[in-house]
């Protein structure tokens, strides 16, 4: 007599659990979440709540030199953070990575209003409109001063300082959304063409 089989309480049950492949998978992406948290500047990874080990591990990464040992650092990292609350450590990514974003956006902003401001007339009219917390009497002075210095400027010379005066003036107006005020004494925002190699003595 044949021996009857017990049935399958649930047809569309799969007791195997994930994958391999779903596990290799899962692990690349926590490793690599901890190369993006141990890519955040130290006053942001510190103020990211993790369970202490994840932190250390992700610290000694940073110090790790060689590429084998960092690879296999970086295998730990992942698997802390198996163990720890993602949610936390992704915000702080993406929080970043916005930040970043909105900072490249008010670069690009001052130096196509600095431009704007410098070729023509109108355009300080229609960034007052804009900005009208500006202080317009200190932006004029500004844009007189580079219209003055970029009537004879050299292309292979250095960015008059009026220039990086008046970029330094506009980005931080445009990074607080137009509702800000110009930096503080001795603040500087990198101006990428004053900054570049082409334009350093």
């Amino acid at each position: 007599m044949p021996r009857r089989q017990d049935p399958d309480p649930d047809p569309g049950s799969d007791d195997r659990g994930p994958s391999k492949t779903a596990l290799k998978a899962q692990a690349h992406a926590l490793q690599r979440l901890g190369r993006e948290l141990a890519g955040l500047p130290a006053e942001r990874l510190a103020a990211v709540a993790m369970p202490e080990p994840l932190r250390e591990a992700i610290l000694a990464w940073q110090r790790t030199r060689t590429h084998e040992g960092r690879r296999r650092q970086m295998q730990y990292v992942g698997k802390l953070i198996r163990g720890a609350d993602e949610a936390p450590l992704r915000e702080a990514v993406d929080a970043f990575r916005l930040g970043t974003a909105q900072d490249a956006l008010a670069l690009h902003q001052a130096e196509h209003w600095r431009a704007q401001l410098v070729a023509d007339d109108e355009a300080l009219a229609r960034w007052l409109a804009e900005h009208p917390a500006t202080d317009a009497q200190r932006l004029r002075s500004l844009v007189r001063a580079a219209r003055r210095d970029g009537a004879a400027l050299d292309p292979a010379a250095r960015q008059p300082r009026s220039w990086r005066e008046l970029f330094q003036f506009l980005r931080p107006l445009l990074a607080a959304g137009g509702g800000g005020s110009a930096a503080a004494p001795g603040a500087r925002a990198r101006d990428p063409i004053a900054d570049s190699p082409e334009t350093r003595p």
